[in-house]
Order: structure tokens, then sequence, then C-alpha cells
């Protein structure tokens, strides 16, 4: 059933023929693009979807279509307040949930943000990094009671993990120059870890992570990119471009919303559990793992070994403990 799908699928072909009534999903990031598409999918199909977002008023406007879908399928769907950049704001919103006590069967960890300029969260980490990775990680495990025996949690990564493994020494760039992508790398690594960690911790009971590159898709995610650095990227894949068609492959061609969310929805509803835990998805299945002198490319798949070390993602979740200030 599964090799089925591929980097075309949608939402609606991984969710064919589902029936998610009964089933609880969180979402992320839901007031644009990936968020707002997940959404939208999981309500169609009949589940009830908590979907969280840093600015309601835009998360309210962006989501008439998953209140529609939602209703039409007798689902449903409301919007809860969450500021990742903020660990008193990601408390407040777990704090919240806790209280209703309602269970979840899927979890989604699509927020994020990508290439932002020098600057740091509420908490003073550096923003990606702190919002990115230690907002979920929080947010998460805190929610952790409330995730049913069985259930999901897919945290959104990147292929762009590939520019950089974690730095557990200099989070916040004190001691090196900063560099956008460097410090996206980071966190979107992170992200992998994150899910190969709580995959360990929560397996026992059913309940298994993974993380996801959901493909080169055009989204708001690319808001923080100036001209010159949006050219330079569409420059490189024009050349990667050239060299498949050398190669007599087919070229790179950016994804449409729905194929990007279809691997989140592949991951966290479509694949097998044990096929997905602890491991990185991208193009609705498991990416293998690539060599450490591999060229980094943007269309190329794979996942760096470093990103699905079991002691790297065990030092990263001691030293995320000591950030946030909880033990989980």
């Amino acid at each position: 059933m599964t090799d089925a799908f591929g980097a075309t699928s949608t939402t609606e072909d991984v969710l064919q023929g589902i029936d998610l009534k009964g089933k609880r999903a969180l979402v992320t990031g839901v007031s644009a693009g990936l968020g707002v598409e997940t959404a939208r999918a999981l309500a169609a199909h009949g589940a009830y979807v908590v979907g969280a977002a840093r600015d309601l008023a835009k998360g309210k406007r962006a989501t008439a279509e998953v209140f529609e879908a939602a209703r039409k399928s007798g689902g449903g769907f409301e919007l809860v307040e969450l500021d990742l950049a903020s660990l008193a704001s990601v408390r407040a919103c777990a704090d919240g949930l806790a209280a209703k006590g309602e269970p979840f069967d899927l979890i989604i960890a699509n927020a994020g943000v990508m290439a932002t300029p020098y600057g740091h969260t509420a908490d003073g980490f550096e923003t990606q990094f702190g919002t990115n990775h230690l907002g979920h990680f929080l947010f998460v495990n805190r929610l952790a009671p409330l995730m049913r025996d069985g259930a999901r949690l897919v945290n959104l990564s990147s292929a762009g993990h590939r520019f950089s493994d974690v730095d557990l020494e200099d989070p916040n760039f004190e001691h090196k120059p900063y560099e956008p992508f460097v410090a996206y790398g980071r966190s979107k690594t992170a992200n992998i870890l994150f899910s190969v960690a709580f995959d360990r911790r929560h397996k026992a009971r059913g309940v298994r992570a993974a993380a996801v590159h959901p493909g080169g898709i055009q989204t708001e995610l690319g808001r923080y990119m100036d001209k010159s650095s949006y050219d330079a990227m569409l420059e490189r894949i024009n050349k990667i471009n050239e060299q498949l068609a050398a190669d007599g492959k087919p070229p790179f061609q950016f994804k449409t919303v729905p194929q990007g969310a279809a691997t989140s929805i592949w991951t966290g509803v479509t694949a097998q559990a044990d096929e997905i835990g602890g491991r990185y998805c991208e193009n609705c299945r498991v990416g293998q793992i690539m060599p450490d002198d591999q060229e980094i490319s943007v269309v190329s798949e794979g996942v760096r070994a470093y990103a699905l070390d079991p002691v790297h993602a065990e030092a990263l979740w001691t030293k995320s403990e000591e950030w946030v200030g909880e033990r989980f």
C-alpha cells in the first residue's frame, strides 16, 4: 500500500478511503501553507483537529476552508494560541490543553521559521533553534501524557538539516559567526534527533515519532530570505537541473502545498508504525542514510547519519531539558 505513494502524491491521495472520525489531531503552525493544508486534509476525513497559531486573527482568516471541511465531514476544528518563540506561551497553551484532558491520536509539529536574521526568542535562545526545536520540545513533552497508546508524533524537519549538525556547546552563536542557513540546519537536525529520542521513550506503549522533509515548496517559510539569497537558490537549482538533464534524469520541480503536506499525513496516518518510528521520511517513504561525503543538494534525497544517532539524540535531549528548565 505505502509503495504506491511518492513525491507527487497529495494529501488526498494518501488519505483515500480512510475515515478519521473519532480521531483527534493537533497541528502547529495552522495559519498558512502546509499547516492549513494538513489540518484541512485531516478534518476533511472526519478528524477533530486542534490548530495552533501564533496569530489567532491570521489563523482564523487562513482556515475558513478547514472549518468548512470539518463541517462537511462531521469532524471538528478549533484554534488555540501558541507562540513557540516564548516558553511562557508554550506552557500556557499546553496547560490549557492539559486542563481539558482531551487525548490526541496525532501531533504534527509543523510550525517553524527559516533563515531569519540573527536574533533571539523571548527566553534568549537563537531564534531558529529556540522556535523550531526548543518550543516544540517543551510543548510536545508537556502534551505527551495526552497522547493515546498508539498515537504518533510527526516533527517537520527539512533537507536543510544537511547544512549543519547541532552545536550543543554554542547553540546561540555566541562564539561563532551567525549564518542563517547553518542555524536553520541546526534546528532541523534537532527536529530529527528529538524524534529519535521521543520514539525510544514512548514506543513501549505504541506511541511512535518520526521526522519528515516535506520537499521544496514555495510557502511563507521563505519570507526572511532577501532577493539576492532567493535568486542564488534558484540559480543553484537551475544548475542542478542542467546536470540532471545531462544525466537523462527529470528536473527538480517545486511541490504544490498538497504534495508537500502529503508526507506529514502519510507518516502520521497511513504508514505502518514500525516502518516510520524513529526515522526520517520524505516523498511518502522512509529516507535512506546518505554518505557524509555526499555533496549537499537542495534536490537530492537522504538523511545525514548524525541526525539519527541515538547517542547524539540523548545528548540533545539532556541539554534541551536543561535549557527549558524541565525534566521529561
